[in-house]
Order: C-alpha cells, then sequence, then structure tokens
C-alpha cells in the first residue's frame, strides 16, 4: 500500500502529464486555428495572408511543403503587386520547384518585382543578363541592375559588379571601382568577395600592393571555407609574407580537403626544411 508521501509524488506526476497533454493539446489547436483564420484571409483576397501562405507551403512551415501550393498563393499575390512574392515567383520558375523551369516567367516576374525597387529581384535580373538565361546575354543591362542592387547595400550585387570593373565587362575596366565594391561586399561578410580584395592586394590592382591585407582578407575567407582563399592563405604563408610552415600545411591541407587540387599538390610539397625556393605562384585570376 503506497504511503501519503508516495501517493503525493504520483499525483503531481498525474497532474505533470495531464498539464504538457493539455500544452500540447492547445498549441496544435491554436496552430490550427491561426493557419485556418491565414487561409480564409488569403481567399478573401489579403494580399499578406497570401504571400505568406505561399511562404509556409515554400519551406514546409506549419503545413507539409508543398511547391505548387506555394506558387498557387505566390500567383494571387504577385498579381496584386507585392514585389515580394513577384520576386519568389520568379525564383519558383527560375528553380523549377512547382512549375516546369521556365526562363522567360522568371525574368518577366524578376523585372516585375525589380521595377518595384526589390534589390534581390534587381540582382537576379543582372544574372540573367549576365548569363543570357531566358534572353539575349547583355551586359550592360547586367550592370545597370547590378549596379542598382548594389547600391542598395546588397553584398552579391556589390561582388559581382566589382567583378564586371575588374574585367571591363561594358564598363571601362577600373581596378579602383572594383576594389571598391568588392570591399563593401567583404566588410559584410561575403566570402567571395574577400577572396577577390586579398587578389586585388596581391596584384597592387586599384589599391597599394599589401600582402599583409591579402592574407588579411584571404584568412576572412579561408575561415568561411572558401577553398581558393584557404589555397592562397597556404601560398601566403609559404611565399610572400613570412614563411611559417605550420600555418602553410594547414592551409593547404584544409584546402586539400575540400578536393583542391593544387593545394593538394603544394602541400605535399612541403617539408619543414624547404619551402620550394623560388616557387612562388603567380597571383590567382579572377
Amino acid at each position: 500500500m503506497l504511503s501519503i508521501k508516495e501517493k503525493i509524488s504520483s499525483l503531481k506526476c498525474l497532474l505533470f502529464f495531464i498539464s504538457l497533454l493539455f500544452v500540447l493539446v492547445f498549441s496544435a489547436c491554436t496552430q490550427d486555428t491561426g493557419l485556418e483564420e491565414l487561409r480564409t484571409e488569403a481567399k478573401q483576397g489579403d494580399v499578406d495572408a497570401q504571400f505568406y501562405l505561399g511562404v509556409m507551403y515554400d519551406h514546409g512551415r506549419g503545413v507539409q511543403q508543398d511547391y505548387e501550393q506555394a506558387v498557387r498563393w505566390y500567383r494571387k499575390a504577385a498579381e496584386q503587386g507585392l514585389a515580394e512574392a513577384q520576386y519568389n515567383l520568379g525564383l519558383m520558375y527560375h528553380q523549377g520547384q512547382g512549375v516546369v523551369q521556365d526562363y522567360e516567367q522568371a525574368l518577366q516576374w524578376y523585372r516585375k518585382a525589380a521595377e518595384q525597387g526589390y534589390a534581390r529581384a534587381q540582382f537576379n535580373l543582372g544574372v540573367m543578363y549576365d548569363h543570357g538565361r531566358g534572353l539575349q546575354q547583355d551586359y550592360e543591362q547586367a550592370v545597370r541592375w547590378y549596379r542598382k542592387a548594389a547600391e542598395q547595400g546588397l553584398a552579391e550585387a556589390q561582388v559581382n559588379l566589382g567583378f564586371m570593373y575588374d574585367q571591363g565587362q561594358s564598363v571601362v575596366q577600373d581596378y579602383e571601382q572594383a576594389a571598391q565594391w568588392y570591399r563593401k561586399a567583404a566588410e559584410q561578410g561575403h566570402a567571395g568577395a574577400q577572396f577577390r580584395l586579398g587578389v586585388i592586394y596581391i596584384k597592387g590592382q586599384g589599391v597599394l600592393q599589401s600582402y599583409e591585407q591579402a592574407e588579411k582578407w584571404f584568412r576572412k575567407a579561408a575561415e568561411q571555407g572558401n577553398v581558393q582563399a584557404q589555397f592562397w592563405l597556404g601560398e601566403m604563408y609559404n611565399d610572400y609574407v613570412r614563411k611559417d610552415y605550420i600555418k602553410a600545411y594547414k592551409w593547404y591541407n584544409v584546402a586539400s580537403a575540400q578536393g583542391y587540387k593544387k593545394a593538394r599538390e603544394a602541400r605535399d610539397l612541403v617539408t619543414k626544411d624547404d619551402f620550394r625556393p623560388n616557387s612562388r605562384s603567380p597571383a590567382p585570376s579572377p
């Protein structure tokens, strides 16, 4: 027979599990109620509800992931002029999710959002022109749209605009402009921009040549997993700044682990007492 203390303990456990069950059931009911309210508002034409319902289906938040339903609700919001929905619908066509992949349709919806000033749509429109997807390749238009997004602070657009200046694609080659845009993106933590800024410093193009600055930016990119930066950080310790066998080997090995052949070859040549004299690699091309 249970003691009073044991009975009280058992009762506490029972009350705890009843409370937990109530919370779980209440939470599920609340979630279902919220979803139904959102769905009702979307059906009544509420543009924000339509967009958020699309997002929920797109990412499987609170509902089973369903790209076709995501497209359905994005389209309804996009047709009402919501830039975010127009961009997301363009993305679905671009990636072929919930619809047959169609670059022309992607282009159409990106343009609608881009013309409303939506930075990510402007960037994607630039990419379409840059690579000739859904239309004839046009670097001038690519630069135009990259610039619009870059001026809004979008790092991906800043690095691409920097690259256009770096290569002189549809603009006069201008390393100072390239360095400026790479720096803006690099300071936002964009690994590709950090790597390219490192290259700019190695070559001394548009900036005063500085191996120390090159090392700094290669390190930032390398620590984010950029394999080219990892290799070049190894090169910095092998040839450019100060010889440090341990650090050179470490970064060659890290890049090699990602399948970078040049890094594996460099790692295998490095020994504690022999740093491959007169073997400095040429600065990387963009």
